[in-house]
Protein backbone atom coordinates (compact mmCIF):
# COMPACT_ATOMS: atom_id res chain seq x y z
CA UNK A 1 0.00 0.00 0.00
CA UNK A 2 1.51 3.40 -0.89
CA UNK A 3 2.40 5.50 2.14
CA UNK A 4 1.70 9.17 2.74
CA UNK A 5 4.74 11.20 1.69
CA UNK A 6 6.93 12.75 4.36
CA UNK A 7 7.32 16.52 3.84
CA UNK A 8 10.81 17.61 3.13
CA UNK A 9 12.01 21.06 4.11
CA UNK A 10 14.84 22.91 2.42
CA UNK A 11 16.54 25.84 4.16
CA UNK A 12 16.03 29.04 2.14
CA UNK A 13 19.08 30.79 0.83
CA UNK A 14 20.05 33.89 2.84
CA UNK A 15 21.12 37.10 1.15
CA UNK A 16 23.08 39.96 2.83
CA UNK A 17 20.84 42.59 1.31
CA UNK A 18 17.76 41.14 2.96
CA UNK A 19 19.50 40.94 6.34
CA UNK A 20 20.52 44.60 6.15
CA UNK A 21 16.95 45.67 5.36
CA UNK A 22 15.63 43.72 8.38
CA UNK A 23 18.20 45.28 10.75
CA UNK A 24 17.39 48.76 9.41
CA UNK A 25 13.67 48.16 10.00
CA UNK A 26 14.32 47.13 13.62
CA UNK A 27 16.36 50.29 14.32
CA UNK A 28 13.71 52.48 12.68
CA UNK A 29 10.93 50.93 14.83
CA UNK A 30 12.98 51.45 18.01
CA UNK A 31 13.59 55.11 17.13
CA UNK A 32 9.88 55.71 16.47
CA UNK A 33 8.90 54.08 19.77
CA UNK A 34 11.45 56.18 21.71
CA UNK A 35 10.21 59.39 20.08
CA UNK A 36 6.56 58.57 20.98
CA UNK A 37 7.50 57.73 24.58
CA UNK A 38 9.41 60.98 25.03
CA UNK A 39 6.55 63.00 23.50
CA UNK A 40 3.88 61.52 25.78
CA UNK A 41 5.95 61.18 28.96
CA UNK A 42 7.24 64.78 28.95
CA UNK A 43 3.97 66.38 27.89
CA UNK A 44 1.67 68.19 30.36
CA UNK A 45 -0.93 65.38 30.43
CA UNK A 46 1.25 62.41 29.42
CA UNK A 47 0.33 60.09 32.30
CA UNK A 48 -3.39 60.78 31.97
CA UNK A 49 -3.21 60.19 28.21
CA UNK A 50 -1.49 56.81 28.68
CA UNK A 51 -4.00 55.63 31.29
CA UNK A 52 -6.96 56.77 29.18
CA UNK A 53 -5.62 54.98 26.12
CA UNK A 54 -5.22 51.72 28.11
CA UNK A 55 -8.77 51.96 29.49
CA UNK A 56 -10.18 52.62 26.03
CA UNK A 57 -8.39 49.57 24.61
CA UNK A 58 -9.70 47.33 27.42
CA UNK A 59 -13.26 48.60 26.89
CA UNK A 60 -13.08 47.98 23.14
CA UNK A 61 -11.85 44.41 23.71
CA UNK A 62 -14.72 43.70 26.16
CA UNK A 63 -17.36 45.07 23.79
CA UNK A 64 -15.96 42.98 20.92
CA UNK A 65 -16.06 39.78 23.00
CA UNK A 66 -19.66 40.44 24.15
CA UNK A 67 -20.84 41.12 20.60
CA UNK A 68 -19.19 37.98 19.21
CA UNK A 69 -20.90 35.76 21.82
CA UNK A 70 -24.29 37.44 21.37
CA UNK A 71 -24.55 37.49 17.60
CA UNK A 72 -22.72 34.34 16.45
CA UNK A 73 -22.54 30.61 17.27
CA UNK A 74 -19.42 29.32 19.01
CA UNK A 75 -16.62 28.64 16.61
CA UNK A 76 -16.04 25.00 15.70
CA UNK A 77 -12.59 23.45 16.01
CA UNK A 78 -10.37 23.85 13.02
CA UNK A 79 -11.02 21.17 10.41
CA UNK A 80 -8.07 19.52 8.72
CA UNK A 81 -7.02 21.32 5.59
CA UNK A 82 -7.97 19.75 2.25
CA UNK A 83 -5.55 19.41 -0.59
CA UNK A 84 -6.43 20.67 -4.06
CA UNK A 85 -7.55 17.16 -5.06
CA UNK A 86 -9.78 16.62 -2.05
CA UNK A 87 -11.29 20.08 -2.36
CA UNK A 88 -12.62 19.19 -5.80
CA UNK A 89 -13.80 15.84 -4.48
CA UNK A 90 -15.66 17.55 -1.65
CA UNK A 91 -17.46 19.70 -4.19
CA UNK A 92 -18.63 16.60 -6.07
CA UNK A 93 -20.16 14.99 -3.00
CA UNK A 94 -20.85 18.02 -0.85
CA UNK A 95 -24.58 17.72 -1.37
CA UNK A 96 -24.67 14.20 0.07
CA UNK A 97 -25.72 14.27 3.74
CA UNK A 98 -25.80 11.59 6.39
CA UNK A 99 -28.96 9.68 5.44
CA UNK A 100 -30.73 7.14 7.58
CA UNK A 101 -30.06 4.58 4.84
CA UNK A 102 -26.72 3.76 3.27
CA UNK A 103 -25.80 2.01 0.04
CA UNK A 104 -23.05 -0.54 -0.48
CA UNK A 105 -20.81 -0.20 -3.54
CA UNK A 106 -18.06 -2.34 -4.99
CA UNK A 107 -15.48 -0.08 -6.59
CA UNK A 108 -12.24 -0.76 -8.41
CA UNK A 109 -9.85 1.94 -9.51
CA UNK A 110 -6.24 2.17 -10.65
CA UNK A 111 -3.81 4.58 -9.01
CA UNK A 112 -0.17 5.37 -9.64
CA UNK A 113 2.31 3.23 -7.73
CA UNK A 114 3.69 6.23 -5.84
CA UNK A 115 3.61 7.20 -2.15
CA UNK A 116 0.40 8.98 -1.20
CA UNK A 117 -1.70 7.99 -4.24
CA UNK A 118 -3.97 5.66 -2.28
CA UNK A 119 -4.06 8.12 0.61
CA UNK A 120 -5.48 10.85 -1.64
CA UNK A 121 -8.30 8.56 -2.77
CA UNK A 122 -9.12 7.58 0.81
CA UNK A 123 -9.07 11.23 1.94
CA UNK A 124 -11.41 12.23 -0.89
CA UNK A 125 -13.85 9.45 0.02
CA UNK A 126 -13.77 10.49 3.68
CA UNK A 127 -14.50 14.10 2.70
CA UNK A 128 -17.66 12.83 0.98
CA UNK A 129 -18.74 10.85 4.10
CA UNK A 130 -18.00 7.54 2.35
CA UNK A 131 -16.87 4.71 4.65
CA UNK A 132 -14.31 2.17 3.41
CA UNK A 133 -15.45 -1.24 4.66
CA UNK A 134 -12.81 -3.42 3.00
CA UNK A 135 -9.82 -2.77 0.76
CA UNK A 136 -7.72 -5.05 -1.44
CA UNK A 137 -4.71 -4.11 -3.55
CA UNK A 138 -3.66 -5.77 -6.82
CA UNK A 139 -0.13 -4.72 -7.82
CA UNK A 140 0.48 -4.12 -11.53
CA UNK A 141 3.54 -3.16 -13.51
CA UNK A 142 2.56 0.50 -14.00
CA UNK A 143 0.24 1.04 -11.06
CA UNK A 144 -1.92 -0.57 -8.42
CA UNK A 145 -5.53 -1.70 -8.75
CA UNK A 146 -7.38 -0.97 -5.52
CA UNK A 147 -10.67 -2.77 -4.88
CA UNK A 148 -12.99 -1.21 -2.29
CA UNK A 149 -16.23 -2.16 -0.59
CA UNK A 150 -17.81 1.18 0.31
CA UNK A 151 -20.70 2.27 2.49
CA UNK A 152 -21.97 5.58 1.09
CA UNK A 153 -24.95 7.85 1.75
CA UNK A 154 -27.99 6.60 -0.13
CA UNK A 155 -28.32 9.91 -1.98
CA UNK A 156 -24.82 9.72 -3.45
CA UNK A 157 -24.94 8.72 -7.11
CA UNK A 158 -22.48 6.51 -8.92
CA UNK A 159 -21.46 9.44 -11.16
CA UNK A 160 -20.59 11.64 -8.17
CA UNK A 161 -18.64 8.81 -6.54
CA UNK A 162 -16.70 8.17 -9.73
CA UNK A 163 -15.94 11.89 -10.09
CA UNK A 164 -14.68 11.99 -6.53
CA UNK A 165 -12.21 9.19 -7.20
CA UNK A 166 -11.15 10.63 -10.56
CA UNK A 167 -10.36 14.02 -8.99
CA UNK A 168 -8.21 12.25 -6.39
CA UNK A 169 -6.12 10.54 -9.08
CA UNK A 170 -8.00 7.29 -9.72
CA UNK A 171 -8.43 6.07 -13.30
CA UNK A 172 -10.33 3.28 -15.04
CA UNK A 173 -12.82 3.37 -12.18
CA UNK A 174 -15.51 0.67 -12.13
CA UNK A 175 -18.57 0.71 -9.84
CA UNK A 176 -21.25 -1.84 -9.02
CA UNK A 177 -23.92 -2.00 -6.33
CA UNK A 178 -23.08 -4.54 -3.63
CA UNK A 179 -25.12 -6.44 -1.06
CA UNK A 180 -24.59 -8.10 2.30
CA UNK A 181 -22.91 -11.12 0.68
CA UNK A 182 -19.98 -8.90 -0.33
CA UNK A 183 -19.23 -8.16 3.31
CA UNK A 184 -17.43 -11.51 3.53
CA UNK A 185 -13.69 -10.92 3.35
CA UNK A 186 -11.69 -12.43 0.51
CA UNK A 187 -9.80 -15.11 2.53
CA UNK A 188 -13.09 -16.42 3.93
CA UNK A 189 -14.67 -16.44 0.48
CA UNK A 190 -11.70 -18.32 -0.99
CA UNK A 191 -11.83 -20.95 1.77
CA UNK A 192 -15.57 -21.42 1.25
CA UNK A 193 -15.16 -21.88 -2.49
CA UNK A 194 -12.23 -24.25 -1.96
CA UNK A 195 -14.39 -26.36 0.36
CA UNK A 196 -17.18 -26.54 -2.20
CA UNK A 197 -14.72 -27.50 -4.91
CA UNK A 198 -13.18 -30.18 -2.69
CA UNK A 199 -16.57 -31.79 -2.03
CA UNK A 200 -17.80 -31.86 -5.63
CA UNK A 201 -15.87 -31.77 -8.92
CA UNK A 202 -18.82 -30.06 -10.62
CA UNK A 203 -18.39 -27.02 -8.37
CA UNK A 204 -15.22 -25.71 -10.05
CA UNK A 205 -16.93 -23.63 -12.79
CA UNK A 206 -19.47 -22.33 -10.25
CA UNK A 207 -16.73 -21.43 -7.79
CA UNK A 208 -14.88 -19.45 -10.47
CA UNK A 209 -18.04 -17.59 -11.40
CA UNK A 210 -18.81 -16.71 -7.78
CA UNK A 211 -15.22 -15.61 -7.21
CA UNK A 212 -15.18 -13.15 -10.12
CA UNK A 213 -18.79 -11.96 -10.13
CA UNK A 214 -20.39 -11.27 -13.47
CA UNK A 215 -18.45 -13.36 -15.93
CA UNK A 216 -18.94 -16.12 -18.48
CA UNK A 217 -17.54 -19.61 -17.81
CA UNK A 218 -17.23 -22.02 -20.72
CA UNK A 219 -15.82 -25.54 -20.68
CA UNK A 220 -14.39 -26.91 -23.92
CA UNK A 221 -13.98 -30.70 -24.15
CA UNK A 222 -10.68 -32.22 -25.31
CA UNK A 223 -10.16 -32.02 -29.06
CA UNK A 224 -12.94 -29.45 -29.58
CA UNK A 225 -10.51 -26.58 -30.01
CA UNK A 226 -6.94 -25.44 -29.55
CA UNK A 227 -5.94 -26.29 -26.02
CA UNK A 228 -3.41 -23.95 -24.37
CA UNK A 229 -0.03 -25.43 -23.53
CA UNK A 230 -0.29 -23.61 -20.21
CA UNK A 231 -2.68 -21.32 -18.36
CA UNK A 232 -2.90 -17.92 -20.04
CA UNK A 233 -4.22 -14.47 -19.11
CA UNK A 234 -5.22 -11.97 -21.80
CA UNK A 235 -6.81 -8.84 -20.29
CA UNK A 236 -10.47 -9.86 -19.88
CA UNK A 237 -10.00 -13.56 -20.75
CA UNK A 238 -8.21 -16.30 -18.85
CA UNK A 239 -7.81 -19.83 -20.15
CA UNK A 240 -7.17 -22.64 -17.68
CA UNK A 241 -6.33 -26.24 -18.41
CA UNK A 242 -9.18 -28.42 -17.20
CA UNK A 243 -7.85 -31.20 -14.94
CA UNK A 244 -10.31 -33.61 -16.55
CA UNK A 245 -9.24 -32.58 -20.06
CA UNK A 246 -10.07 -29.61 -22.26
CA UNK A 247 -10.11 -25.94 -21.38
CA UNK A 248 -12.00 -23.73 -18.95
CA UNK A 249 -12.41 -20.19 -20.31
CA UNK A 250 -13.34 -17.33 -17.97
CA UNK A 251 -14.35 -14.08 -19.65
CA UNK A 252 -15.34 -10.76 -18.06
CA UNK A 253 -15.80 -8.06 -20.67
CA UNK A 254 -16.41 -5.14 -18.35
CA UNK A 255 -13.28 -5.46 -16.20
CA UNK A 256 -9.79 -6.83 -16.95
CA UNK A 257 -8.44 -9.57 -14.73
CA UNK A 258 -5.44 -8.83 -12.53
CA UNK A 259 -2.50 -11.18 -11.92
CA UNK A 260 -3.79 -11.63 -8.36
CA UNK A 261 -7.14 -12.90 -9.64
CA UNK A 262 -5.38 -15.15 -12.13
CA UNK A 263 -3.37 -16.68 -9.28
CA UNK A 264 -6.57 -17.34 -7.29
CA UNK A 265 -8.19 -19.10 -10.25
CA UNK A 266 -5.13 -21.27 -10.79
CA UNK A 267 -5.12 -22.22 -7.10
CA UNK A 268 -8.71 -23.53 -7.34
CA UNK A 269 -7.92 -25.47 -10.52
CA UNK A 270 -4.82 -26.99 -8.93
CA UNK A 271 -6.87 -28.07 -5.89
CA UNK A 272 -9.39 -29.74 -8.19
CA UNK A 273 -6.62 -31.52 -10.10
CA UNK A 274 -4.99 -32.88 -6.92
CA UNK A 275 -8.26 -34.25 -5.52
CA UNK A 276 -9.25 -36.03 -8.75
CA UNK A 277 -12.74 -37.31 -9.64
CA UNK A 278 -15.24 -37.06 -6.77
CA UNK A 279 -18.99 -36.78 -6.34
CA UNK A 280 -21.27 -36.24 -3.32
CA UNK A 281 -22.69 -39.45 -1.86
CA UNK A 282 -26.15 -38.02 -1.18
CA UNK A 283 -29.11 -40.01 -2.46
CA UNK A 284 -32.84 -39.52 -2.38
CA UNK A 285 -35.89 -41.58 -3.20
CA UNK A 286 -38.92 -41.05 -5.39
CA UNK A 287 -42.04 -42.83 -4.16
CA UNK A 288 -44.44 -43.40 -7.04
CA UNK A 289 -48.23 -43.28 -6.58
CA UNK A 290 -48.42 -47.09 -6.66
CA UNK A 291 -45.87 -47.30 -3.82
CA UNK A 292 -42.68 -48.19 -5.70
CA UNK A 293 -39.52 -46.46 -4.50
CA UNK A 294 -36.82 -45.29 -6.93
CA UNK A 295 -33.41 -43.87 -6.07
CA UNK A 296 -32.37 -40.36 -7.18
CA UNK A 297 -28.62 -39.69 -7.22
CA UNK A 298 -25.96 -37.68 -8.97
CA UNK A 299 -24.80 -39.10 -12.30
CA UNK A 300 -21.36 -38.87 -13.88
CA UNK A 301 -19.17 -40.23 -16.69
CA UNK A 302 -19.19 -43.69 -15.08
CA UNK A 303 -22.94 -43.94 -15.84
CA UNK A 304 -22.46 -43.71 -19.61
CA UNK A 305 -22.89 -47.47 -20.20
CA UNK A 306 -26.15 -47.54 -18.20
CA UNK A 307 -27.39 -44.45 -20.06
CA UNK A 308 -26.63 -46.08 -23.43
CA UNK A 309 -28.62 -49.13 -22.35
CA UNK A 310 -31.56 -46.85 -21.47
CA UNK A 311 -31.31 -45.27 -24.93
CA UNK A 312 -31.79 -48.75 -26.42
CA UNK A 313 -35.03 -49.15 -24.46
CA UNK A 314 -36.39 -45.71 -25.44
CA UNK A 315 -38.54 -45.25 -28.53
CA UNK A 316 -37.28 -43.07 -31.41
CA UNK A 317 -40.05 -40.57 -30.67
CA UNK A 318 -38.87 -40.16 -27.05
CA UNK A 319 -35.26 -39.68 -28.13
CA UNK A 320 -36.29 -37.18 -30.80
CA UNK A 321 -38.24 -35.09 -28.26
CA UNK A 322 -35.23 -35.04 -25.97
CA UNK A 323 -32.31 -34.42 -28.33
CA UNK A 324 -34.00 -32.42 -31.12
CA UNK A 325 -31.90 -34.09 -33.78
CA UNK A 326 -31.20 -37.40 -35.52
CA UNK A 327 -31.90 -40.29 -33.18
CA UNK A 328 -28.73 -42.03 -34.31
CA UNK A 329 -26.67 -39.18 -32.82
CA UNK A 330 -28.20 -39.45 -29.35
CA UNK A 331 -25.42 -41.64 -27.98
CA UNK A 332 -22.62 -39.18 -28.73
CA UNK A 333 -24.26 -36.47 -26.60
CA UNK A 334 -23.83 -38.47 -23.40
CA UNK A 335 -20.13 -37.75 -22.87
CA UNK A 336 -20.86 -34.03 -22.80
CA UNK A 337 -24.04 -34.32 -20.75
CA UNK A 338 -22.49 -36.47 -18.03
CA UNK A 339 -19.28 -34.42 -17.74
CA UNK A 340 -19.13 -32.54 -14.41
CA UNK A 341 -17.60 -29.44 -16.05
CA UNK A 342 -20.70 -28.82 -18.17
CA UNK A 343 -23.32 -28.93 -15.41
CA UNK A 344 -24.97 -31.43 -13.14
CA UNK A 345 -26.80 -34.63 -13.95
CA UNK A 346 -29.27 -36.67 -11.89
CA UNK A 347 -30.13 -40.33 -12.45
CA UNK A 348 -33.17 -42.30 -11.34
CA UNK A 349 -32.67 -46.04 -10.91
CA UNK A 350 -34.72 -48.97 -9.70
CA UNK A 351 -33.90 -51.22 -6.73
CA UNK A 352 -32.02 -53.49 -9.09
CA UNK A 353 -29.80 -50.61 -10.30
CA UNK A 354 -31.49 -50.17 -13.70
CA UNK A 355 -31.36 -46.59 -15.00
CA UNK A 356 -34.82 -45.34 -16.03
CA UNK A 357 -34.47 -41.52 -16.19
CA UNK A 358 -31.85 -38.80 -16.58
CA UNK A 359 -32.06 -35.08 -15.80
CA UNK A 360 -29.46 -32.50 -16.78
CA UNK A 361 -28.72 -28.93 -15.65
CA UNK A 362 -26.23 -27.51 -18.18
CA UNK A 363 -24.18 -24.35 -17.72
CA UNK A 364 -24.59 -22.40 -20.97
CA UNK A 365 -22.52 -19.29 -20.30
CA UNK A 366 -24.78 -17.02 -18.27
CA UNK A 367 -27.80 -19.17 -19.09
CA UNK A 368 -28.83 -22.57 -17.78
CA UNK A 369 -30.66 -25.31 -19.65
CA UNK A 370 -32.66 -28.10 -18.02
CA UNK A 371 -33.56 -31.30 -19.86
CA UNK A 372 -35.21 -34.61 -19.03
CA UNK A 373 -35.25 -38.10 -20.49
CA UNK A 374 -37.59 -40.70 -18.99
CA UNK A 375 -37.80 -44.22 -20.35
CA UNK A 376 -41.13 -44.88 -22.09
CA UNK A 377 -42.29 -47.52 -19.61
CA UNK A 378 -41.84 -45.09 -16.69
CA UNK A 379 -43.42 -41.94 -18.16
CA UNK A 380 -46.50 -40.17 -16.73
CA UNK A 381 -45.71 -41.30 -13.18
CA UNK A 382 -44.24 -38.12 -11.67
CA UNK A 383 -40.57 -38.97 -12.21
CA UNK A 384 -39.92 -36.09 -14.63
CA UNK A 385 -41.58 -33.51 -12.36
CA UNK A 386 -39.52 -34.66 -9.35
CA UNK A 387 -36.28 -34.54 -11.36
CA UNK A 388 -37.04 -31.09 -12.77
CA UNK A 389 -37.80 -29.64 -9.36
CA UNK A 390 -34.52 -30.96 -7.98
CA UNK A 391 -32.59 -29.50 -10.94
CA UNK A 392 -34.21 -26.12 -10.31
CA UNK A 393 -33.15 -26.34 -6.68
CA UNK A 394 -29.56 -26.99 -7.73
CA UNK A 395 -29.65 -23.96 -10.03
CA UNK A 396 -31.08 -21.72 -7.29
CA UNK A 397 -28.47 -22.94 -4.79
CA UNK A 398 -25.77 -21.97 -7.29
CA UNK A 399 -27.08 -18.41 -7.56
CA UNK A 400 -28.57 -18.76 -11.04
CA UNK A 401 -31.38 -16.39 -11.97
CA UNK A 402 -33.27 -18.52 -14.49
CA UNK A 403 -33.40 -21.84 -16.30
CA UNK A 404 -34.82 -22.66 -19.70
CA UNK A 405 -36.04 -25.80 -21.42
CA UNK A 406 -36.00 -26.38 -25.18
CA UNK A 407 -38.77 -28.68 -26.35
CA UNK A 408 -41.68 -28.97 -28.74
CA UNK A 409 -45.27 -28.03 -28.21
CA UNK A 410 -46.15 -31.71 -28.64
CA UNK A 411 -44.07 -32.56 -25.56
CA UNK A 412 -46.95 -31.98 -23.14
CA UNK A 413 -45.14 -33.81 -20.33
CA UNK A 414 -42.27 -31.29 -20.27
CA UNK A 415 -44.64 -28.33 -20.54
CA UNK A 416 -46.72 -29.66 -17.62
CA UNK A 417 -43.60 -30.27 -15.50
CA UNK A 418 -42.44 -26.66 -16.04
CA UNK A 419 -45.86 -25.32 -15.08
CA UNK A 420 -45.90 -27.41 -11.88
CA UNK A 421 -42.83 -25.54 -10.64
CA UNK A 422 -45.05 -22.63 -9.65
CA UNK A 423 -42.52 -20.09 -10.97
CA UNK A 424 -42.94 -17.20 -13.46
CA UNK A 425 -42.63 -18.63 -16.97
CA UNK A 426 -41.86 -17.05 -20.33
CA UNK A 427 -42.79 -18.86 -23.57
CA UNK A 428 -41.09 -18.26 -26.91
CA UNK A 429 -41.64 -20.17 -30.15
CA UNK A 430 -38.85 -20.26 -32.73
CA UNK A 431 -39.12 -22.41 -35.85
CA UNK A 432 -41.59 -24.82 -34.23
CA UNK A 433 -39.32 -25.07 -31.18
CA UNK A 434 -40.73 -24.04 -27.81
CA UNK A 435 -38.38 -22.37 -25.29
CA UNK A 436 -39.76 -22.08 -21.74
CA UNK A 437 -37.82 -19.89 -19.30
CA UNK A 438 -38.48 -20.01 -15.55
CA UNK A 439 -37.32 -17.16 -13.27
CA UNK A 440 -35.76 -18.52 -10.09
CA UNK A 441 -36.13 -17.25 -6.53
CA UNK A 442 -32.68 -15.63 -6.60
CA UNK A 443 -34.18 -13.10 -9.00
CA UNK A 444 -37.76 -12.99 -7.73
CA UNK A 445 -37.24 -13.22 -3.97
CA UNK A 446 -39.75 -16.05 -3.69
CA UNK A 447 -39.34 -19.51 -2.22
CA UNK A 448 -39.14 -22.60 -4.38
CA UNK A 449 -41.13 -25.45 -2.87
CA UNK A 450 -38.59 -28.09 -1.96
CA UNK A 451 -38.67 -31.43 -3.69
CA UNK A 452 -38.93 -32.93 -0.21
CA UNK A 453 -42.31 -31.23 0.18
CA UNK A 454 -43.81 -33.19 -2.71
CA UNK A 455 -45.88 -36.17 -1.55
CA UNK A 456 -43.95 -38.66 -3.69
CA UNK A 457 -40.39 -37.49 -2.93
CA UNK A 458 -38.28 -38.13 0.16
CA UNK A 459 -34.55 -37.66 0.70
CA UNK A 460 -32.04 -39.52 2.79
CA UNK A 461 -28.28 -40.07 3.02
CA UNK A 462 -26.67 -43.39 2.40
Amino acid sequence: MPHTPVEQFRAPRRRWGRDLVEVAAVFTAMAAADFAADLVGHGPDGRVLLMGSGAALLSAAGVHTWWARRGHAPAEPDAPALTADTATAATAVGTARDDAECALWRMRTTVADTPGSLGRVCTALAAGRVDIVTLQTHPLGDGTVDEFLLRAPAGLSAAALALTVADAGGRDTWLERADAHDLVDTPTRMLTLATRTALDAAELPLALRQLFGRCTIRSTPPGAGREPAEDTLEATVMRLRDPSGGTITVQRDHLPFTPTEFARARALVELDARLGVRMPAGRGTVTLPEGNELTVRRAGPEDRAAALAMHERCSPATLALRYHGPVADADRYLTHLLGPRFGRSLAVETASGRLVALGHLLWDGDENEVSLLVEDAWQRRGIGAALLRRLVELAAESGRESVYAVTQAANTGMVAAMRELGLPLDYQVEDATLVITASLPTAQGADVPSADALPWVTSRRR
